[in-house]
Parts: structure tokens; sequence; C-alpha cells
């Protein structure tokens, strides 16, 4: 049974860095109608920026979480912009782009930083202890302002102004349009909240596991299984997906062996598309 318990706290951790990462997929799909494969870029960079501003300038942690959501993000709504905004209807051309921003990026970093992995440790050490089952601070903190982050963004979506103009937009571009809704405003402002999401997830995670010019790869292949899994354009889909994905991963792992948990996974979602191609929550995958 501790055995059991400990396999479930890891994979809430595991879920829980998945969640935000297929949310900030989910959403820029949802709304913009682009799949940003850029999404690991972002993540890698977060990761990076909060350690340049907690082991080289010596600032809290909290600050250097705090500057990788606002540097992913003021890039983010940069480059959506600059780049995305120009051929946002052209989904090929889009893919193109955001591939080749996810190559600049992780090329910067490799260049800047080597191919290995820095030395970036956790900010909490400790150990809280539940009867037989051992849960580290660090991922508490992850599940914790995980969970924050997603409440946060389902609040701004569904009980603002703003996030009722989002989801306007996802739901029909031209009647958003005749309501005198502006997609140029605000597109970019969902692409950098987007990428804020990852440039988080790097920096809460990063410490805990490995941070390298490409370590986002992964985490991204993961997320975008979860936003597969749970419907494309569904944000509920991708978060409960994505916890999900998370718990199979760990107890597969626990269980059986890492190496089985990814051929799990993609054998799972290969026989629910096939069932459900959809996804999980069938036609409401198409919006937000």
């Amino acid at each position: 049974m501790n055995g059991f318990l400990q396999a479930f706290v890891n994979g809430l951790t595991l879920g829980a860095q998945y969640a935000l990462m297929a949310l900030g997929f989910s959403l820029i799909f949802g709304i913009l109608g682009v799949m940003n494969f850029a999404h690991g870029a972002f993540y890698a960079l977060g990761g990076y920026v909060a350690y340049l501003v907690d082991k080289t300038l010596g600032l809290p942690y909290a600050l250097a979480v705090v500057a990788a959501v606002l540097m992913t993000a003021a890039l983010g709504y940069v480059f959506e912009l600059v780049v995305i905004e120009r051929r946002i209807d052209d989904h090929l051309a889009t893919i193109v782009l955001t591939l080749g921003l996810s190559l600049v990026v992780g090329a910067s970093l490799l260049a800047i930083f080597g191919p290995r992995s820095v030395d970036f440790p956790a900010p909490l050490t400790g150990t809280l202890r539940a009867g037989g089952v051992y849960i580290p601070t660090a991922r508490l903190m992850i599940i914790v302002v995980s969970a924050a982050a997603i409440a946060g963004v389902y609040l701004l979506l569904y009980r603002t102004r703003l996030g009722n103009a989002l989801r306007a937009l996802a739901d029909d571009r031209t009647i958003a349009l005749a309501q005198g809704i502006r997609p140029k405003v605000l597109f970019p402002l969902a692409f950098g909240l987007a990428t804020g999401l990852a440039g988080l997830t790097g920096a809460l995670v990063t410490p805990i596991f490995s941070l390298a010019p490409f370590v986002g790869e992964h985490v991204l292949m993961i997320s975008f299984l979860a936003v597969i899994l749970g419907g494309l354009g569904s944000l509920p889909g991708a978060v409960i997906a994505s916890i999900l994905v998370g718990l199979v991963e760990s107890f597969v792992g626990f269980y059986i062996g890492g190496s089985w948990a990814p051929l799990m996974l993609f054998t799972a979602v290969l026989v629910l598309l096939v069932v459900r191609p959809t996804g999980l929550f069938g036609a409401k995958a198409a919006h937000v």
C-alpha cells in the first residue's frame, strides 16, 4: 500500500507538470488554431531564466520563477505579434514557424550553456512523511503551484470579460469579429499566457529533474499526447488527461519498469483513439 501511495504522489507530480504544459498548448490551439511546437523550447527557456536569476544574480527562487514567467510570456507575445500573426490562417506555415523557433531557442541555449545539464538544485530539500509515504517538499510545491496556476487560468477564462472574449474567438471568430472583438489584440495575449505557463513549468520542474538545452522535447511529447487524449482544444480534457498520463507513467514505472511507460502510454492512446477518435471529451474538444 505504501508503494502504491508513493507511486500515486509521484504520478501527481508528473501529471501537474504535464497539465501546465498541455494547458498552454491547448489554449493556443483552441483560441488561435495554431499548434505551437516551440512549447518545449519555452519550457527549457523558463528553466534557464530561473537558473540565471537564482544562481547567477543570487535573487530568491520565487523571483526567479516570476522572471521566467515574464520572460517567456513576453517572448511568446512578441513572436505571435511579429511572426505568427502574419500567417495565422496558414496552419502548415505556423507549424513550420514554431518548429523553427524551437530549433533557434534550443541551438541558442546549447551555444551559451553547452550540452551538459547545469547544476540547478531544488530550492526546497525537505521531505514530509505521512505514514510510510515520503513526499519531497519540492514535489509538493509543484503540485500546489500547478493547481493554483490552473485555477487562475480557469478564473481568467470563465470569470472575466477578457476570458469571455477569448472563448468567443475560439467558438466562432466571425461572430466575435462582428461583436467588436479584435483578434490582433487578443491573440498575442493568449499566446503569451500559454508560453508563460510553459516557462512556469520549466522554472518549477527543472531543478528537480534536469536542465539541458533540449530538455523540453520529452515533456512536450508527453504533453501533446495528453492534449490528444483529452481532445484537441479542450482545456478540461487537457488537464484531466495530463493527470491520467502522469499516474499511468508513475504506476507503470513502479510496478513494471520505467522503460515500459512510453510504450504503455502510446498503446493506450492508440486504442482510445480507435474507439473514440475525438478524445475523452468528444465533440467538446473542438473549443475551449
